[in-house]
């Protein structure tokens, strides 16, 4: 169902010592849906994130990703995610072809699944020519797009995407973005983080963190009603600003 929520988060709270990293934030996100979660650095979000896809253990409240519970069920977490890093995840010692096998190795796809895996993304991503190429030879944009389809390789129902499209040229940010747009049309969700702060309009809907908490969060269009503004920049300048 379109509608349903795959991710349920309510009063999450994470404490180091006497600093609250993240302070009782609560929101859902629905199925194939590209939900966009911004904040300056230091604001949580990184935390947050963690928390969601099992990493690490909330200080109090309740969180649910996939069906499953983030206390009690992390490692089905995983199981049911994707997740692309910030910095670059695949090996840079490895052909784009060993690359995928490998990662499909560790999901868990037989070596018939992971054959017809390698094939259907090599040739949606054109990547032909370079299949059999080093990864850390080739350019940061390619990376990252051979990376999200990785994450993608065991048809997770939820992509957590962290700041993917940091340091690429704009032509790649746009195809990279077209590829996260046909991902959440066949149905999964995304969970990205962005710091560009035109990208959060390319989201469904968007929270944005200050200070560990989430003090805004609705669509793209309805954000730049309330604050009186023209762009998302503008939104997140007056919230940082308090």
């Amino acid at each position: 169902m379109k509608n349903e929520n795959v991710i349920e988060v309510k009063e999450l709270s994470k404490i180091f010592g006497d600093f609250t990293a993240v302070n009782k934030i609560s929101f859902n996100v629905r199925q194939g849906e590209i939900f966009g979660f911004l904040g300056a650095n230091g604001a949580g979000k990184t935390t947050a994130m963690k928390m969601l896809i099992g990493i690490s253990t909330p200080s109090h409240g309740e969180a649910s990703v996939a069906g499953f519970d983030v206390y009690s069920q992390a490692e089905l977490i995983k199981n049911n995610i994707g997740y692309m890093s910030q910095k670059f995840a695949l090996y840079n010692d490895l052909t784009v072809k060993e690359n995928i096998s490998f990662f499909g190795g560790i999901y868990g796809l037989s070596r018939k699944e992971i054959k017809s895996k390698t094939k259907q993304l090599i040739d949606e991503l054109n990547l032909g020519e370079v299949a059999n190429q080093l990864v850390g030879s080739l350019p940061l944009g390619w990376k990252q797009k051979i990376s999200f389809s990785v994450a993608l390789l065991h048809n997770p129902k939820v992509i957590f995407l962290d700041e993917p499209t940091g340091g690429v040229d704009p032509i790649t940010r746009r195809q990279f973005w077209e590829m996260i747009y046909k991902t959440a049309n066949e149905g999964t969700t995304i969970f990205v983080t962005t710091h560009y702060m035109d990208e959060a309009e390319y989201c469904d809907r968007v929270s944005i963190m200050v200070d560990g908490k989430i003090e805004a969060l609705d669509t793209p269009k309805n954000l730049k009603e309330q604050f009186g503004v023209e762009d998302m920049n503008n939104v997140f300048l007056k919230l940082a600003r308090g």
